[in-house]
């Protein structure tokens, strides 16, 4: 099931320039690919909120334009989110050392209690077998033949398990990852960089630690590949992708790991 934080979120400023293909948002590179240069895209693999939260889309306009590539961002949940921003947005913290009152933790359950068919119904592994069908798709029908994939938090998780497929997805970034395992990391086998907070309810740091030396342990062996974490001072789940700009150190954490991100692709897709 999809972690807490996913749910908490701050709209990020500006306007979506891309336009809706297919029931995918959608923005195109700058510059139309050079003949006999491979086809790039990147995939942006959204938190819970899903498409209706505008800030997936500006982030996907921003990798467009600072990566030039093609960004897309799939549908993972078929028309319908479980929840709403509004409905959680109150009740969870926005940065590190942020405290809740009991009344949060009670307004939480009877919110998950409301929402536990709607939950288990857009759960991570239907969210990735809809990335798979839509990534597939677009090498199929729109020849991409280098594709890389960010997921943040619900997409975090899906991210890792897109990681087991290096013939699907050439490079991933995993921000804040929602429900994983490490057994489900020693599966992959694409390079991946991971923009880690300092207080994560879902990714905690027997996780995060864990996850670090599953890659590192490969290190010099047939099975290795790339691989960095960036921890974010200040920062909580969701920082990458639904900050709270009014407090220093998160708008510091969001825009570090909006520069990771271009930068990684830029190593890994070209």
């Amino acid at each position: 099931m999809s972690c807490e934080n996913c749910f908490k979120g701050s709209r990020l400023p500006g306007e979506p320039k891309g336009s809706l293909v297919d029931g995918a948002y959608f923005h195109a590179a700058a510059a139309p690919t050079v003949e006999g240069e491979p086809k790039r895209a990147i995939v942006l693999l959204t938190d819970i909120y899903g498409l209706p939260l505008t800030n997936s889309k500006i982030m996907a306009d921003q990798l467009s334009e600072k990566v030039g590539v093609d960004v897309w961002v799939p549908d993972l949940f078929d028309g319908r989110p479980p929840v709403k921003q509004e409905q959680l947005a109150p009740l969870l913290p926005d940065r590190a050392g942020a405290s809740r009152g009991i009344m949060s933790y009670v307004r939480l359950f009877f919110l998950f209690i409301t929402h536990m068919f709607a939950l288990y119904r857009t759960r991570p592994a239907i969210g990735e077998a809809r990335a798979r069908a839509f990534i597939e798709k677009l090498r199929t029908e729109k020849r991409y033949t280098r594709i890389g994939a960010v997921g943040y938090c619900y997409g975090g998780s899906i991210g890792v398990g897109l990681g087991r497929s290096p013939e699907l997805v050439n490079s991933l970034v995993i921000a804040h990852p929602g429900s994983i395992k490490l057994d489900d990391v020693k599966l992959m086998r694409v390079p991946t960089s991971w923009a880690c907070a300092e207080e994560d309810f879902s990714f905690k740091p027997h996780l995060r630690n864990g996850a670090e030396a599953i890659f590192k342990e490969r290190e010099g062996k047939e099975d290795f590949v790339p691989y960095e974490f960036k921890d974010w001072k200040g920062c909580a789940h969701g920082f990458a992708i639904r900050p709270n700009q009014s407090v220093p150190e998160v708008k510091a954490g969001y825009e570090g790991a909006l520069v990771q991100t271009v930068d990684w692709f830029k190593k890994s897709l070209f």
